[in-house]
């Protein structure tokens, strides 16, 4: 769509929004007495893996005010689950938070079902576990068909390693380096929250660890110039130093740092690199970064450094962090607001240093005509996560293949795949998101339309939220269904979704993007912290304050419950939740509506 257009109409929209990762607003039209309103919520989620065990979380429990009051009700509870496994090996039901009752059990599927009259909704969340009977080294290769409909006809691949349940080969030892920004903008609450999440990464060292940490703004500081032992008295001392010295003021320069720390790492050669970058900012040389990176890591001899980052707010480059750890084999995460950064850098050292199997190849695939793989670095095996690879292929796969890798004794390891046909599971769905990421970084840092025109027509073949389309509200007349929904891929050459829809009765709202965006040069040199509106660093709690005694004052200004609500996102969840609950018992004497239009100048 033409791109002044588009601006227009999601300028419109931005009461369709989150407030924070976990809540999402959206603002239903007025609707006839006797209505019936039904909402479809779609989303992707990781099962989370542990111990050879997978666990389901779905949130399935409702406050007590989403029942009306007066005469109770009785209502529906159904959950229909199925598990694809993908595997022929046993799998075994652990725990479920409902009564579930099995309707199907065949090879590497199965299927149940949850169905009551109940006269109040759920309190508890939906929860599942099983494990897969296996106590080794483990996995496969899924091949499957594309279907008729999908704009790339090579077939699909899926690899995958399970690490299994019971590990009892020698860990790797680990050589730690932690870069750490404490620029301007990392003041406050940000910066306390990553010294608690950094001591937390450190406790987990072992003794036999080595580590270090540089923290970097326009200079660097070094706790030592040399890497140190993890015992519990120079955790002491790292935890002292940081208290000195990690002081946020001036601005940011990642290169200078990456390269202090792959110069105390280049001689590793039998225990696995980690580096973690932590930054909430943006800079212009990140190309060149990631061009630095490439090529250190492709001539290095021995075990190459892998770069985990952490991407702290919305003004760093989420995909520039994401290429970075493309690039050589580690992870990323990020953390949208100061609260949960401990829980998300924990997670995230906690994964990234638990390899079991490294440098993992697979046998040349001289079978094949053309082969696309995503990642196309193959990260490490790690004991708290499977391992999962996919891409596009044209040619035939050999019924098994092998693979190999090297353990934590430094012993090397192969495994023979079956490659198995599979049907019923959705690869192209499955791996939709993680092939989205890796494209989405690849186009950033190649700067290259094709790839972006590919990673639009993926995201509105599977429906996966991307930088280059946008999601959209179609409102149809009464008595009409629609029949589909559509894709909007933002391209000056495409025709006028909105008018070509209007002009046959219906109305369409662009929603607000969900992407991550590609960050925020001025507000990184501008230092604006975590949570702050661009260009005012009031704390959040006075930015509330006076909006409050502005609406007292004159009932004109954007303090009014949407106003409040949006509040919500600068503090936290409990006050959060109450201000949301307080709104809505006001919507009861039409008090949201008048704040809507009251909003409109906001």
């Amino acid at each position: 769509m033409d791109e002044k257009i588009a601006v227009e109409k999601l300028a419109k929209a931005r009461q369709n929004s989150f407030l924070k990762p976990q809540i999402f607003t959206v603002t239903i039209p007025e609707i006839d007495g006797g209505s019936n309103l039904s909402i479809k919520v779609s989303w992707s989620q990781k099962i989370f893996y542990s111990d050879g065990q997978f666990s389901l979380n779905i949130p399935f429990s409702f406050p007590e005010y989403v029942t009306p009051t007066g005469n109770i009700i009785s209502k529906i509870e159904k959950i229909q689950l199925n598990v694809n496994y993908g595997t022929e090996t046993e799998i075994l039901c652990k725990t479920t938070s409902h009564p579930l009752k099995e309707i199907r059990r065949q090879a590497g599927n199965l299927g149940f079902l949850y169905e009551a009259d109940v006269l109040t909704w759920s309190r508890i969340d939906f929860n599942f576990s099983y494990m897969v009977m296996s106590g080794e080294i483990s996995g496969g290769l899924l091949v499957q068909s594309p279907s008729v409909h999908d704009f790339d006809q090579r077939d699909i691949f899926c690899f995958y390693l399970f690490p299994g349940n019971h590990q009892h080969g020698k860990a790797f030892r680990k050589e730690v380096v932690f870069i750490v920004d404490i620029s301007g903008s990392m003041k406050g609450g940000t910066l306390e929250n990553l010294k608690n999440g950094l001591c937390a990464a450190l406790s987990k060292l072992n003794p036999e660890d080595l580590f270090n940490i540089i923290a970097f703004n326009g200079e660097t500081y070094l706790f030592s110039s040399l890497l140190e032992l993890a015992t519990k008295e120079k955790i002491e001392k790292a935890s002292h130093w940081m208290n000195l010295n990690f002081i946020a003021v001036g601005g940011t320069n990642i290169l200078l740092p990456l390269n202090q720390a792959m110069e105390m790492l280049s001689n590793t050669c039998d225990s696995i690199p980690l580096i973690f970058l932590i930054t909430d900012g943006s800079v212009e040389d990140e190309r060149h970064i990631c061009d630095v990176m490439k090529n250190y890591l492709t001539n290095r001899e021995s075990m190459a450094p892998r770069i985990s980052t952490f991407g702290i707010g919305s003004y760093c480059n989420h995909y520039f962090l994401q290429m970075l750890a493309l690039i050589s084999g580690g992870h990323y995460d990020a953390a949208y607001d100061a609260d949960s950064i401990v829980f998300r850098m924990q997670r995230l050292f906690r994964t990234a240093s638990s390899t079991i199997l490294a440098n993992i190849t697979i046998d040349t695939l001289e079978h094949l005509d053309a082969l696309e793989v995503y990642p196309f670095h193959i990260p490490d095996l790690l004991s708290g996560s499977p391992l999962l690879v996919s891409g596009r292929y044209q040619g035939n796969f050999p019924n098994s293949l092998k693979a190999r890798g090297m353990l934590g004794d430094m012993n090397n390891f192969v495994i023979e795949l079956k490659v198995q046909k599979t049907k019923d599971i959705p690869l192209d769905k499955i791996v939709a998101k993680q092939q989205i990421d890796v494209l989405t970084a690849q186009a950033w840092l190649l700067e290259n339309k094709a790839i972006e025109e590919k990673v639009a027509k993926m995201s509105i073949q599977t429906s996966v939220p991307s930088e280059y389309t946008c999601l959209v509200l179609l409102q149809i007349d009464n008595g009409k269904q629609a029949s589909k929904s559509f894709g909007i891929q933002e391209d000056s050459n495409k025709v006028d979704l909105q008018s070509s829809l209007e002009s046959k009765g219906c109305k369409v709202i662009l929603l607000q993007s969900l992407g991550l965006g590609f960050g925020n040069l001025n507000a990184t040199a501008g230092n604006i912290p975590l949570g702050s509106v661009e260009g005012d660093s009031s704390e959040p709690a006075d930015i509330l304050i006076k909006a409050a005694l502005n609406c007292c004052d004159r009932l004109a200004d954007c303090c009014c419950c949407m106003c409040l609500i949006k509040a919500c996102s600068r503090i936290n969840d409990q006050c959060a939740v109450t201000l949301t609950q307080l709104c809505t018992v006001l919507s009861c004497f039409g008090c949201i509506s008048w704040c809507s239009e009251l909003c409109k100048s906001c």
